[in-house]
């Protein structure tokens, strides 16, 4: 019997679980609220991870012709200038980093891999709830329109998902983002570059590589801002804005000299949710609609797409639906508690009000991340790797992106012997 699923929310989480589901051989049908294909947002990090999921899904060549490389997260504080961040992903040689990208090569990466499967979205459909039927689980519209029945339903609607209510809060630190093209010179190519005034003021630099249609290198330029003063930010003359950005660091001319109006940047905004149970009977939560979390450990693309696998693999192990669907809720459970948490610890060294903790890391915490032990330590954390979410996949880990021609004159992705 061919099952049946409805993905609710055509972004990260849902077209990788769609892609997946539909080679296993699903009936699958995808709703989503905007008019047409597009993502939201600018830059992101492609960890470890996250690039392993992409190597499954047949989408992580396209990720490395339009993507940056990533071998290192690098913070002054300013005035002092002090080193206070400084990470790297693994040893010289060891192959192991990130893939800077525009949210938009990720996206129609992942699009190209669904529509490859035959699959379609339903635009302009605003999910309401699940309720129960004839025949299984529907999808209610908030237009009234009803679309089902089917066997399972997921949930990647986001932080604010309605098939997902419950714990949560906003974050009271946002940020401005823009997507700009990169510099002759003055920054590290292969480098997410910050720098901080206390914990209340930060700045980042992320090369992206070069975004569909375009030859232009771009670079992710972001700006923290509470999100309680970004009205009142709009309503201030962009030089002062401009002014304030170069006081911390000057050489980010380069960017904001590219900067013509307030509507150059967009404000992404953040929420902190842990749902306790990833499962309500029939309907799955993927992603940011399972856990939301502040964007400073840079997992939120990966931790959907190790959602996705995590169904699959579960599905894959468990021929009962429900029995499957427990398992995928064991195995991410602690990869996922744990991430969590360490955001809860760790953002407000970088986003909050608070001058000690400020001093904390600077005088504390950086000395610290020196030493080696510690530096492994960071080095697997960034690249999503603690509590190794991959081993309770039975997936292969991400060893690097060499390539090789394959049998039938295609570029093959080629993993090195661990």
């Amino acid at each position: 019997m061919t099952l049946s699923a409805a993905i609710a929310g055509a972004g990260i989480a849902g077209l990788a679980a769609a892609t997946l589901l539909a080679r296993r051989g699903w009936r699958v049908e995808i709703f989503d609220k905007s008019p047409a294909p597009a993502p939201v947002g600018s830059g992101l990090i492609l960890q470890p991870v996250g690039l392993a999921v992409l190597n499954r899904l047949g989408c992580l060549q396209a990720i490395s012709d339009r993507g940056a490389r990533i071998d290192r997260l690098f913070g002054r504080v300013v005035p002092s200038n002090r080193i206070v961040l400084d990470v790297r992903y693994g040893s010289p040689g060891s192959g192991k980093h990130g893939i800077a990208v525009h949210r938009d090569t990720l996206f129609r990466a992942l699009l190209t891999a669904a529509r490859h499967e035959g699959l379609a979205i339903t635009h302009s459909s605003n999910v309401a709830s699940v309720v129960q039927g004839r025949g299984g689980e529907w999808l209610q519209m908030i237009d009234g329109a009803r679309h089902g029945p089917f066997d399972l339903v997921i949930d990647g609607l986001g932080a604010r998902s309605a098939l997902s209510p419950g714990s949560g809060r906003e974050l009271s630190y946002g940020a401005l983002w823009a997507s700009l093209d990169w510099p002759a010179s003055g920054f590290m190519d292969n480098t997410l570059e910050q720098r901080y005034e206390y914990a209340s003021c930060m700045a980042g630099v992320l090369p992206i590589g070069q975004p569909a249609g375009s030859d232009v290198r771009q670079a992710a330029f972001f700006w923290s801002i509470k999100q309680e003063h970004f009205d009142s930010w709009r309503r201030v003359p962009l030089d002062q804005w401009k002014e304030a950005v170069l006081r911390v660091w000057p050489q980010a001319i380069a960017f904001v000299d590219q900067i013509a109006s307030h509507d150059d940047l967009v404000m992404a905004r953040y929420r902190h949710r842990t749902r306790r149970d990833p499962v309500s009977g029939r309907t799955v939560h993927l992603g940011d609609s399972f856990h939301a979390t502040s964007p400073q450990l840079g997992q939120g693309a990966n931790m959907a797409l190790l959602d996705a696998l995590a169904l699959d693999t579960a599905l894959d192990m468990q021929p009962d639906l429900d029995t499957a669907l427990g398992e995928y809720a064991r195995m991410r459970a602690t990869h996922v508690w744990l991430y969590q948490f360490i955001s809860l610890v760790f953002t407000p060294f970088y986003q909050s009000d608070s001058r000690l903790v400020a001093a904390l890391r600077d005088h504390l915490l950086s000395p610290a991340s020196r030493l080696a032990p510690v530096q492994w330590l960071l080095g697997g954390m960034v690249a999503g790797e603690l509590g190794y979410p991959l081993r309770a996949m039975r997936a292969a880990p991400f060893r690097g992106t060499p390539l090789a021609q394959g049998r039938d004159g295609s570029d093959a992705i080629i993993f090195p012997s661990p």
